[in-house]
C-alpha cells in the first residue's frame, strides 16, 4: 500500500502542532475536540432561549445569531420551553440552517407547569396543557396533595434524573375541573406564573393602609382639584390610573396636566406588597377579567382615581399653546378630584358632533392631540393598527357574540398625552441629571431596538409578492412606506397578516437602565410613568422621579435594575400569553357548538401540516390538513408561502379567501380542524 501524504486524509486528522488525537491506553484513541477549530473556538457555544415544540425539536433564538439554531429532539437533553441555554453549534454546511445541540441548562425559566392528572396503580402522571411542554411528568402517589384523577393542577419539578426521558414532580395546587371556566382561567395563569392570591403578610398591610390623607401630605402638594379634570377609560375599567385637566391661561395658552395616581405614597419598597407586585410585575387583562398587580383595595380603590374624591398623584403638567407646543413644563406630586368620569364611546360621539356641556374642553383635548399625533407621524413613528376582540357574555361566562374593539380618536386622545408625559419625564430627567456623559442618571426605560436587516429584508421580499412596496433604504423612508401599507391593508383579506408579520419582524420592545431610544414612536428618551396601577416599572420610576425632584441622587444601584427590568419584561411578555391564551380559549368555546356549520375566512398561514384559517365571524385561527385538502398531494412552496399541488398545480396562498366547514374542535388542546369548501384566489 501506498504510503499516505502529509495532505492525506489521515495527517489532516492527526496533525501534528496539535494533537487531534488523545491516548487512553497503549490501543485506544479518541478524538481531541479541542483540537478542532469548529469546536475550540468559543464562538461555537452561544446562549439563548429555547422555542420547544410538541414533537421535541426545538429553536434557540440568541443574540449572537441571526438565524436560529435547530436543535433535533435527541439533542434538546433535559431543556424545556422557555429556558435559557448553552448551545455548541455543529460545523456549518452550506445551504443548511445552523443546527447543534444543548449542553448546559443555564436557567430554568418555568417554575410551575399546569396540567391533568392521571392517576393509575403505582404511579401517576401530569399531562401538560401547554403543547410546548413536550413531557409528561412523573408523579409519585405521595405527592399527589389530594389530587383526585382528571383534575387540573400546578405541579413543580422535584427531580430529573440524567438518564431519565421525564421529569419527576409534585403537585402543589389543586385548580379543579377541568372545563369550568375559573378553573381554566386560573390555569392560564398559573401556567404563566402568575401567583393565583395574595400573601396573608400583604393581606395584613393592606388592613392597615387608610384612605384618609393627611393634611400634612396635603400641604406638600400642588392642589389641582379646583381644576377641571376628567379621566377617560373603557366602559368596564376600575382601575383608572391617569387623569388630564385643562384650563386656559390669561395669555391664551392652556395648562393641561397629566396626573398619575401616586401608588408610590401607598405601596412602600421591601414591604410585603411590593414584593407581590413586583413579582407580577403587570396586571394581567384576560378576557373576562383582570387580574391586578395589586391587591384590589388599592387597584380599585385608593389608588384609582375615581370622579369626586380626592386623590393622591404624580403629575406632569404643560403650557402648551394652539400648536401644540409646549413652552413650560412641570412635574411634581399633586392632589386632584376629578370632576367626571367618561368612557371612550361617550367621548367619541362628542368627537363626532353630539352635545355635551363641556363640549369645549373635549374639543380642545382632542385638536392638541391630533396635532401631537400628526407631528409623531411626521417624525417617523410608525402607526400599527392594534386589534382586540370583545366578547359579549352570556350568565355562565359563555361567549354569545364576539367584535372587534376598534381604535378611534378619543383612544388617541388619551394616548398623545400620556406619551407625551412619559417623553417629557424622561427628557428632564436625562437633560437635568445627565450632563455628564460619564455618570448618566440611574432611571428605568422603555426601549425599542432598530430591526435586523436581514429580518427588514425577509419582510419586503415577502410582501413584494404580495404587490406591495417597503422602502428599506433609511429609518425615515421605511416608517413612511410601512405606515402606507399599513393604510393600504386595512380592510383587506391580508391586513391581519401583514400587520402580524410586521410587528414580527420588528424588535421587542424592553424595560432597561440603559437608554437606546425607542424605535417605533421615534423618540429618544422614553418611560412608562402613567401606569403605576398596573405595571411595576411605572412605580419604580415615581420612585427615581421623587429623588430626581428633591434635586437628590438616586440611591438605587443600576445592577439592580437591571435584573428588575429584565424581570418586568419577562413577566409583561408573559401577560400578553395568558391574554391571547384566555383570548384563544373563548373563541374555541364559542366554536364547540359549531361543528358542520360553515365559515369564511382568509388563509393565514402554511406549513408542511396544512393550510391554517382565521374565521371571519370570531378571528378563530384552524387547521385543514394535509390530507383534507382535495383530490392530489400538496407540498410546501414556502419561498411563495404557499401550498401546490403536485397533480393539478392548485396553489392556495396566504391572504386567499376560502369558505370552510369546522370538521372538529378539541377546547382541551385549544384545536380546531377545517375542511375547504370552496376557495378564491387572491382574496
Amino acid at each position: 500500500m501506498a504510503k499516505k501524504t502529509k495532505n492525506s486524509s489521515q495527517s489532516r486528522l492527526v496533525g501534528t502542532k496539535k494533537s487531534r488525537k488523545k491516548k487512553i491506553s497503549s490501543s485506544k484513541y479518541k478524538l481531541n475536540p479541542e483540537s478542532i477549530p469548529e469546536f475550540s473556538s468559543p464562538r461555537t457555544i452561544i446562549e439563548g432561549v429555547v422555542d420547544m415544540k410538541q414533537t421535541g425539536k426545538a429553536y434557540i433564538i440568541s443574540n449572537d445569531s441571526t438565524e436560529d439554531i435547530f436543535v433535533a429532539s435527541n439533542n434538546t437533553g433535559q431543556a424545556l420551553n422557555d429556558d435559557i441555554v448553552k448551545v455548541r453549534l455543529f460545523p456549518g454546511r452550506k445551504d443548511r440552517k445552523p443546527e447543534g445541540e444543548i449542553i448546559e441548562i443555564v436557567e430554568r425559566k418555568r417554575k410551575h407547569f399546569v396540567g391533568v392528572i392521571s392517576i393509575g396503580r403505582k404511579v401517576a402522571f401530569l399531562i401538560p396543557d401547554s403543547p410546548s411542554i413536550h413531557v409528561d411528568f412523573f408523579i409519585h402517589l405521595d405527592d399527589l396533595n389530594g389530587a383526585k384523577d382528571g383534575m387540573k393542577v400546578v405541579a413543580e419539578i422535584t427531580e430529573w434524573p440524567k438518564h431519565s426521558k421525564n421529569p419527576f414532580g409534585k403537585i402543589i395546587h389543586i385548580i379543579g375541573k377541568p372545563g369550568d371556566n375559573d378553573v381554566e382561567m386560573q390555569s392560564i395563569l398559573a401556567q404563566n406564573d402568575f401567583p393565583l392570591s395574595f400573601g396573608k403578610e400583604a393581606d395584613k398591610e393592606l388592613k392597615k393602609i387608610t384612605d384618609i390623607i393627611p393634611d400634612s401630605e396635603i400641604k406638600k402638594r400642588r392642589d389641582f382639584r379646583n381644576i377641571f379634570t376628567i379621566t377617560i377609560d373603557p366602559e368596564d375599567a376600575k382601575d383608572y390610573d391617569d387623569a388630564i385637566s385643562i384650563r386656559k391661561l390669561n395669555n391664551g395658552n392652556y395648562e393641561i396636566g397629566v396626573h398619575i395616581a401616586d401608588v408610590s405614597y401607598y405601596v412602600k419598597p421591601d414591604t410585603a406588597i411590593d414584593k407581590e407586585a413586583y413579582i407580577r410585575g403587570t396586571s394581567v387583562y384576560l378576557v373576562d377579567r383582570v387580574i391586578s398587580m395589586l391587591p384590589e383595595k388599592l387597584s380599585n380603590n385608593l389608588c384609582s382615581l375615581q370622579p369626586q374624591k380626592d386623590k393622591l398623584c404624580f403629575s406632569a403638567v404643560f403650557e402648551i399653546d394652539k400648536n401644540a407646543t409646549v413652552l413650560n413644563q412641570w412635574f411634581g406630586k399633586t392632589i386632584i378630584k376629578s370632576d367626571i368620569r367618561f368612557n371612550y364611546e361617550v367621548v367619541q360621539d362628542i368627537i363626532e358632533g353630539a352635545n355635551h356641556s363641556h363640549k369645549k374642553e373635549i374639543m380642545t383635548f382632542h385638536n392638541i392631540a391630533t396635532i401631537l399625533r400628526n407631528e409623531r407621524f411626521k417624525k417617523g413613528a410608525i402607526n400599527f393598527h392594534s386589534r382586540e376582540i370583545k366578547f359579549i357574555f352570556d350568565e355562565n361566562s359563555k361567549p354569545i357574540r364576539a367584535e372587534l374593539k376598534v381604535q378611534k380618536e378619543s383612544n388617541h386622545l388619551i394616548e398623545e398625552f400620556m406619551l407625551l408625559a412619559n417623553k417629557k419625564v424622561t427628557e428632564w430627567v436625562n437633560l437635568t441629571f445627565g450632563k455628564d456623559k460619564k455618570n448618566k442618571p440611574v432611571f428605568v426605560y422603555r426601549v425599542h431596538d432598530e430591526p435586523k436587516p436581514e429580518k427588514l429584508n425577509i419582510f419586503a421580499e415577502y410582501i413584494a409578492k404580495l404587490g406591495y412596496k417597503l422602502d428599506t433604504t433609511s429609518r425615515k423612508k421605511f416608517s413612511y412606506s410601512l405606515n402606507k401599507l399599513l393604510t393600504d391593508v386595512q380592510g383587506k383579506a391580508e391586513e391581519n397578516l401583514i400587520e402580524t408579520i410586521a410587528v414580527r419582524t420588528m424588535a421587542k420592545a424592553l424595560y432597561s437602565p440603559d437608554n437606546i431610544g425607542h424605535y417605533g414612536l421615534g423618540f429618544k428618551y422614553y418611560t412608562h410613568f402613567t401606569s403605576p396601577i398596573r405595571r411595576y416599572p411605572d412605580l419604580m420610576i415615581h420612585r427615581l422621579l421623587g429623588v430626581y425632584l428633591e434635586n437628590q441622587p438616586a440611591n438605587q444601584a443600576y445592577n439592580s435594575l437591571v435584573g428588575a427590568c429584565k424581570h418586568c419584561s419577562d413577566m409583561e411578555k408573559k401577560a400578553v400569553e395568558a391574554e391571547r391564551d384566555s383570548v384563544k380559549y373563548k373563541q374555541f368555546e364559542y366554536m364547540t357548538d359549531k361543528v358542520g356549520q360553515k365559515f369564511g375566512g382568509v388563509i393565514s398561514g402554511v406549513s408542511k401540516w396544512g393550510i391554517f384559517v382565521e374565521l371571519d365571524e370570531i378571528k378563530a385561527e384552524g387547521l385543514v390538513r394535509m390530507k383534507d385538502i382535495g383530490n392530489d398531494f400538496f407540498y410546501l412552496d414556502e419561498e411563495n408561502y404557499c401550498i401546490i399541488g403536485y397533480r393539478n398545480s392548485k396553489e392556495y396562498r396566504l391572504g386567499d379567501r376560502v369558505l370552510t366547514l369546522v370538521k372538529s374542535i378539541d377546547l382541551s388542546k385549544k384545536q380546531m380542524d377545517l375542511l375547504i369548501e370552496s376557495h378564491v384566489v387572491n382574496g
